[in-house]
């Protein structure tokens, strides 16, 4: 199964509103969801997303694959989703 951490939309006509989501890759874009982990208010004033940092990086280091807007957003928060997965491998490297 292929995880990846994409966008769900919310909100009416011309109101968007965001939760951002951890689902499988088969799953349409506003089904059901493993997790969700923050949400995106584009036109909000100030700050527009929140995201929980720990369970992003859960996420990344277990083989998600953030789409291109979340990985703005973890890149936004310092987070590099490439890192993330290099540690997984390390971390594998010293159990072996």
């Amino acid at each position: 199964m292929a995880v990846v951490i994409r966008l769900k939309r919310f909100g009416r006509r011309n109101r968007p509103f965001f939760r951002i989501c951890v689902m499988d890759s088969r799953t349409r874009r506003d089904g059901r969801a493993l997790e969700e982990i923050g949400h995106y208010d584009p036109l909000a004033e100030g700050k527009r997303f929140d995201l929980d940092e720990e369970r992003a990086r859960h996420w990344l280091s277990v083989g998600a694959q953030p789409s291109e807007t979340v990985a703005s957003f973890l890149k936004d928060l310092g987070i590099d989703p490439v890192a993330c997965r290099k540690g997984r491998a390390q971390a594998a490297e010293a159990e072996a």
